[in-house]
């Protein structure tokens, strides 16, 4: 990539263009909140859960503030109580632990899928002790974790599954949407989502009429009648001006997926003809598991690009892509000012307000190499593919130059 012709800068996301495209509509939808006066739930919340749950294949849509907050009403709504534990994956961001801790729950973590980066169902069993209350999938980047085996699990012990399918809005395992498999299922409508807000927000959707009445209550301090508190819940309201902007966007969704989705495939054949994109190794859990989390020793010349798994829908919420030489790669994409992210830097069990779980470094040997090897290129609709060659070039300084 020559420094001599300079380019413009192409973030990571670029919500603006995504703005200009919309504003029109935007703006009647804003404007009709504000001569409605009616900011708090309403009609345009009830309008945007019937059609959330409609596009999740669920009965039930409850509009909440936020993806944290979707996670926390459903763990409540399951009635998790301080010491029950509640299995889950330690590569993902933090709410999905972070809410368990909250109510007192403890989070107990199982390694991750080497492919696919979400949990891996071949070791939840064994985690599994008689204070487990639920398990908590993460559809992480876009693709829906392996939903099939963690149900059948959970029904032989009994176990609550609630899918944090904050990332993965639309996307599909084996026909069924995420959101739909387990018992509850959350999004976040935080504005980097593919349908993303002008703030925060969130849902949670069901097919069980009684955990959606629940939700329903917990979201509003447990209170139906107003006044009459029938359990103690939380202020988990979803705006409705942020309702409106969700309506405008939602019905754009699937166009935005589908570019997102062209993207992705522009970038598996731009790296392929470089030569430089890869398989992981099937033996890379194997591998991390000796090198106790340092890395998988991919080629130093070669990344590795995400696994899109058969019967699988991915969203693509973020690419992320897998190489030895990170920090090479990322600074050559800094020189150009082109946008790139890391997540996680540091997996939840290694987190310090976890250090009393004990999970030692190199316990959890498949999500530590993941968080030392990957990263986040831009994948967002408006990309065009002369920025897409741009930022495959940058890579490829960054692992050639």
């Amino acid at each position: 990539m020559s420094q001599s012709s300079p380019r413009p800068p192409i973030p990571l996301l670029d919500l603006k263009a995504q703005y200009a495209a919309l504003r029109d509509e935007i703006r009647a939808a804003i404007d009709r909140v504000l001569e409605s006066q009616h900011f708090i739930l309403g009609p345009e919340v009830e309008a945007l859960e019937a059609e959330v749950a409609d596009y999740a294949h669920c009965r039930y849509g409850i509009g909440v503030s936020s993806g944290t907050d979707a996670l926390l009403v459903s763990l409540m709504a399951i009635e998790v109580q301080p010491g029950d534990e509640v299995i889950t994956t330690p590569y993902t961001f933090f709410a999905t632990a972070g809410s368990i801790a909250r109510l007192g729950g403890r989070p107990v973590f199982v390694d991750i899928d080497p492919q696919t980066y979400n949990l891996d169902p071949t070791q939840i069993e064994a985690a599994i002790t008689p204070r487990t209350k639920a398990i908590i999938p993460v559809h992480l980047f876009g693709q829906m974790a392996d939903m099939d085996p963690v149900m059948a699990i959970a029904a032989r012990h009994g176990l609550y599954v609630i899918e944090d399918a904050a990332q993965a809005i639309g996307a599909e395992y084996k026909g069924r949407r995420a959101g739909s498999v387990g018992h509850l299922g959350c999004f976040s409508f935080f504005p980097s989502k593919n349908l993303g807000g002008y703030g925060d927000g969130g849902m949670v959707v069901t097919n069980d009429a009684r955990l959606a009445e629940r939700v329903r209550l917990l979201r509003s301090h447990g209170s139906s009648p107003k006044y009459y508190h029938k359990m103690v819940g939380g202020n988990f309201r979803l705006d409705a001006l942020q309702a409106a902007v969700l309506r405008v966007k939602l019905r754009h969704l699937d166009e935005w997926t589908e570019r997102r989705r062209q993207n992705a495939a522009t970038y598996r054949r731009l790296f392929a003809e470089a030569g430089v994109a890869t398989d992981l190794p099937a033996c890379a859990a194997n591998a991390c598991r000796a090198r106790g989390g340092s890395g998988c020793a991919l080629s130093p010349a070669t990344v590795v690009l995400p696994t899109e798994l058969p019967e699988r829908r991915h969203v693509y919420n973020q690419f992320v892509i897998r190489a030895q030489q990170r920090e090479r790669v990322m600074a050559a994409l800094k020189t150009h000012q082109i946008g790139h992210e890391i997540y996680y830097p540091v997996p939840l069990h290694r987190q310090e307000c976890f250090a009393d779980l004990g999970y030692p470094p190199g316990s959890l040997p498949v999500s530590e190499c993941a968080a030392a090897e990957t990263m986040a290129l831009p994948i967002y609709p408006e990309l065009t593919d002369d920025m897409l060659t741009t930022v495959v070039a940058g890579v490829l300084e960054g692992l050639c130059g």
